[in-house]
């Protein structure tokens, strides 16, 4: 058995500074050893896809990172495992639970995650091995670790077995529920802008100093289109974690980031908007470009027309929440977001379509997440 301390501290020696993740009573002691100590950035995730997600942001933003979650989470990091971190190659340390240990007894949910989790792991070309059980061993192990991420860019993970790590106490602060913000309806039932027409207006208020993330999708491909530029990400999958990533990058730079969201994106992970209530980014600006259809796979109609995303985000804590469906409100809204702390939500009610022959971006995901990196660092 080892203590909670010896592997964080070994973690923190190898530049590991940024810890995300969904709680499991295996990683009851490493959690709360990193909460607990005052030099360590910790954020509590609302699903384990959504924390790799954050993690992935973090990395785009300098930090090494760490992403902690039970093997039965495994399944909700899938997604931004296979289709954000392995496109982009962007490497992050992960601790993951062994619940449903073959020869173990535990609950019956967790019995076939049990038996598959290494392969499973393996089989999305994730590296891994087991958390070793001997103090002398850890940093071994974790320079191994970091010798595989550095060697392909992709994440590593450590399989923890019950009792591998001490009883650790926690000390932690109490969430303290900030005032309601302020909801603004600028709509004047008008005629709708486009999406595109939206992305112009983006593109033209915000400053130089801006970094964009774009929802996957359309949304990405027609900013691409308007314009090119380093500080401009655009998701080639990970469905719903556009937030999420701009979370973490917002966290760890003090430019102003601006998400693109869409809103089936939006609808498919809305627990990450209780995660950005709670860590309160001032420079983060969430757009949710809302045109009530999956617009990328033929317009199916999205459930958006009965959800009000300003007022959700304002009841997760953002400062403010705005809704438009025009430009004069877009600008409006959207210039005041850039001028005051956030977090803010411009929901924009906008038409179904897109450009006709739109193309797809040029520059390869690796590198487009490596001059954003760069941008960020800049």
């Amino acid at each position: 058995m080892i203590e909670a301390d010896t592997l964080l501290s070994a973690s923190k020696a190898r530049g590991f500074d940024f810890f995300t993740g969904v709680p499991c009573s295996f990683l009851t002691p490493i959690i709360n050893r990193v909460i607990s100590d005052r030099e360590t950035s910790y954020v509590g995730a609302a699903s384990e896809g959504e924390a790799v997600a954050i993690a992935s942001g973090a990395w785009l933003a300098g930090k090494e990172t760490v992403v902690m979650c039970q093997n039965s989470g495994l399944g909700n990091t899938i997604n931004p495992l296979t289709s954000l971190n392995h496109p982009f190659r962007i490497p992050t340390l992960m601790f993951v639970t062994w619940r449903g240990q073959p020869g173990l007894g535990d609950e019956p949910q967790h019995e076939l995650m049990g038996e598959i989790t290494d392969v499973l792991i393996r089989d999305i070309g994730v590296g891994c091995s087991h958390l070793p059980d001997e103090e002398g061993d850890v940093g071994p192990a974790l320079d191994a670790a970091q010798a595989a991420m550095m060697e392909n860019d992709l994440p590593y993970a450590f399989i923890v077995a019950k009792g591998t790590v001490a009883d650790a106490d926690l000390d932690q602060a109490d969430l303290v529920a900030p005032p309601m913000g302020d909801y603004l309806d600028l709509r004047k039932g008008g005629i709708r802008a486009t999406r595109y027409q939206t992305l112009e207006r983006v593109v033209e208020i915000a400053p130089e100093s801006a970094a964009m993330i774009a929802t996957t999708g359309k949304c990405g491909r027609e900013l691409f289109t308007i314009a090119d530029r380093d500080q401009h990400l655009y998701q080639v999958g990970s469905m719903g974690c556009a937030s999420a990533m701009g979370l973490g990058v917002a966290l760890n730079v003090d430019r102003p980031l601006v998400v693109l969201d869409g809103d089936g994106a939006a609808l498919m992970k809305m627990g990450s908007f209780a995660t950005v209530g709670a860590q309160a980014p001032k420079n983060f600006i969430h757009v949710i470009l809302d045109n009530g259809v999956h617009d990328s796979t033929g317009g199916q109609a999205t459930v958006s027309p009965i959800v009000d995303f300003a007022r959700v985000a304002l009841a997760c804590g953002y400062r403010t929440g705005t809704v438009i469906d025009d430009l004069d409100g877009f600008d409006q809204a959207f210039a005041a977001a850039m001028a005051g702390e956030g977090p803010h939500l411009v929901h924009a009610r906008i038409a179904p379509g897109s450009l006709s022959k739109l193309g797809r971006p040029t520059v390869k995901p690796p590198e487009v997440a490596r001059r954003f990196k760069r941008f960020l660092a800049s």
